[in-house]
């Protein structure tokens, strides 16, 4: 996890947001079984967004090391994760973006008021959800 991962937004287009870089790997052993769950139908899970982020990276380009700058945001074309585990994040979080590209932005906010009702922990080490 990059430092960067926790900076807030700090623009209104997230197009224009300077995406920080994280070193990814995505070992011989994960790409065979993110394989073998596609050909027997089968979904594949990402505990964390710098795990979506490492294997959507793989996913654009077949490489399974380097920098990514990847930016999910609502509109994203999924390539490589079909149910992802993750914490409540803040608003104005890249994280946040990709989760509301994940599930889409009006479950998400639905989600996230029914956190707040219930008073859930949010951030690293608070509550989690699963989605898919």
């Amino acid at each position: 996890v990059g430092a960067g991962t926790f900076a807030p937004v700090a623009v209104d287009n997230l197009d224009v947001h300077p995406m920080h870089a994280e070193w990814y790997e995505v070992p011989e052993d994960t790409q065979r079984r993110v394989r073998q769950a596609r050909a027997e139908g089968r979904p594949v899970f990402a505990v964390g967004t710098t795990a979506v982020r490492a294997l959507e990276s793989w996913g654009l380009d077949g490489a399974p090391t380097g920098d990514t700058r990847l930016l999910i945001q609502p509109g994203y074309q999924w390539r490589v994760v079909d149910k992802l585990l993750t914490n409540f994040h803040l608003p104005r979080s890249t994280l946040l973006a990709l989760v509301m590209a994940f599930a889409g932005q009006e479950r998400i906010r639905a989600a996230y008021a029914e956190a707040i009702a219930a008073r859930y922990r949010f951030f690293s080490y608070g509550d989690a959800m699963l989605l898919g």
